[in-house]
């Protein structure tokens, strides 16, 4: 496996291989005697133990039994749980297809009050029109192979979208030139979202901001992976190949300055309708 790419998920598994290690040394066995009473190599149990490698479920109650602490077997398998939750493949969230993923996450929109998101790639979905997330979740779709639930998963980000509507939310909004440049969907469809985004300015739980291509940013910051912070407790960062979950208070402090210094660079008002009018100006 290699290397876990966050602090957050470092942290979770050293904790977790720090108590493994706690149980055997509390047991009074050797990482030898260990690994023979789970019958695997020592050279595992040492992976496990310096949190090398992620431990399977299966693992921690061999571990547990070794060490003649069954008790202890459900606290460490969630907390295991809990580590593999901050750092997911795509492939395992959208096995099932993109609606399940959507209607997932709307609890955490809904109790969200306080959104700051950066959009490097694309329109966040709580400012996409239908037909931009249809053409977008189709492309999703098949790059990563998964079930064909396009319209379906669209009608639930449209319903997780009423956030920006109702209830007390905010939304500090931070898109990249460049997103509105690209192009999803057809000439209609981008247009349509385009001449989406200048009506979303007027809601007062948004304000968007415009990074443009040519600022001068060498000093300040360059452009980032796409992530949302929710309530400045956690951060998820989106990958090509994975969703990324942070929680670590340190490393929350990096993304919130991140997006604090890109805020800097951003226009607002009529100098960011400008762009996006620049925008809809090149579809034709």
């Amino acid at each position: 496996m290699p290397p876990f790419p966050t602090s957050s998920v470092q942290e979770a598994r050293a904790a977790l291989a720090a108590r493994l290690r706690e149980m055997r040394l509390d047991a009074g066995i050797t990482g030898s005697e260990l690994a023979k009473r789970c019958g695997w190599s020592v050279a595992k149990s040492s992976r496990i133990e310096n949190a090398h490698t992620a431990p399977s479920d299966a693992d921690i109650r061999a571990w547990c039994t070794a060490c003649d602490a069954d008790g202890q077997a459900a606290d460490l398998v969630a907390a295991n749980r809990q580590a593999d939750s901050l750092y997911v493949h795509w492939r395992r969230l959208q096995r099932t297809g993109l609606k399940n993923l959507q209607e997932a996450s709307t609890p955490l929109y809904e109790r969200t009050r306080q959104f700051r998101v950066y959009a490097s790639h694309v329109i966040p979905g709580y400012l996409q029109t239908t037909g931009y997330a249809t053409a977008l979740m189709g492309t999703i779709a098949g790059f990563r192979g998964t079930p064909d639930d396009v319209s379906q998963a669209v009608e639930a980000r449209m319903r997780r979208s009423r956030v920006v509507h109702e209830g007390d939310h905010r939304f500090a909004t931070l898109l990249e030139e460049n997103v509105l440049h690209h192009r999803v969907g057809d000439t209609e469809v981008m247009a349509g979202q385009l001449g989406n985004l200048l009506s979303s300015m007027a809601l007062p739980s948004v304000s968007l901001g415009v990074i443009p291509a040519q600022v001068p940013r060498e000093q300040i910051m360059w452009p980032l992976e796409q992530f949302t912070v929710f309530d400045d407790v956690r951060v998820n960062v989106e990958l090509l190949a994975a969703k990324v979950t942070v929680t670590a208070p340190g490393e929350l402090d990096i993304y919130l300055r991140a997006f604090a210094r890109l805020t800097e660079l951003a226009v607002y008002g009529a100098n960011a309708r400008a762009l996006i009018v620049k925008a809809i100006d090149a579809l034709s």
